[in-house]
């Protein structure tokens, strides 16, 4: 065996580490595209069973062994349904030639600045329970919704969010999308959750904001109309009733250069209470 393996060894070259090298860095990428995701546990539960594939084939148990290639086989055809959201993400990362390299992000001052004013709007609104929904835009770029919405592109401040959600005008009811320090689009339209599980006091805008984030990597805020309540979603998932440090603490690690991550802040939280 330590033969076998020595004469292996010897039969690889240069070109054989660059493409071993590659091929792993391909699949770290599409890992962490697919890390925090519902895709993340469906991939693990189809690696389980193709694991129980083969030890039952080593095995010998022709029952089983048949019976879950069967099964292995009928998910592969369903693949690219139930991961349609995942797909459409990669493909999207590859045309905008972002699979291969990280997002820009603002230096700590800016995306602290920015996040001073975003959180200063967002409070303000949830005082006086104007409902909002604001889309803060990643590595996947969105302008499909932006083209359901008006054009705008201004420097992002606390009066100017202030003012696209000012009631009972056009813009009210829409999205706001955020590209770096620039809002870019207001009064966008945003795809509704089709998930059932959800609580009935989630409204339209939360289930628009929540379905959103299943289908990219956008961070979307929302505040209720109804209660002020200001909420995060993000990934499938919904963070409701954050005071302004909260928000803080959530926005700028979409912004800032700084290692501390979404899911860090969400972990300090729960640790908290």
């Amino acid at each position: 065996m330590l033969i076998q393996i020595q004469g292996l060894i010897k039969t690889i070259g240069i070109l054989d580490i660059v493409d071993i090298l590659i091929v792993a860095f391909i699949l770290y990428r599409v890992y962490k595209m697919v890390e925090n995701t519902r895709a993340i546990t469906l991939t693990k539960g189809l690696l389980v069973l193709l694991v129980l594939t083969i030890v039952t084939s080593w095995l010998e148990l022709h029952a089983i062994n048949w019976l879950l290639q069967k099964i292995v086989t009928l998910l592969f055809v369903a693949l690219p349904i139930v991961f349609q959201p995942e797909l459409r993400r990669a493909l999207e990362h590859i045309g905008e030639g972002r699979f291969f390299k990280h997002s820009m992000l603002l230096n700590y001052e800016e995306a602290r600045s920015l996040v001073s004013e975003l959180t200063t709007a967002v409070m303000k609104m949830s005082s006086t329970k104007t409902g909002a929904l604001i889309v803060l835009e990643r590595n996947i770029g969105l302008n499909d919704i932006c083209a359901s919405g008006i054009q705008i592109d201004g420097i992002v401040s606390s009066e100017f969010l202030l003012n696209v959600f000012i009631p009972n005008t056009p813009l009210h009811d829409g999205a706001a999308v955020i590209r770096g320090n620039r809002l870019i689009a207001a009064g966008c339209l945003l795809p509704l959750t089709d998930n059932r599980s959800l609580s009935t006091e989630l409204g339209t805008r939360h289930r628009a904001a929540i379905g959103l984030s299943e289908q990219c990597d956008a961070v979307i805020v929302i505040v209720s109309e109804e209660t002020g309540t200001v909420s995060v979603a993000e990934s499938g998932r919904i963070y409701r009733h954050l005071d302004a440090d909260q928000l803080k603490q959530y926005l700028m690690p979409i912004f800032s250069p700084r290692k501390t991550t979404i899911q860090d802040v969400v972990l300090k939280w729960r640790q908290k209470k």
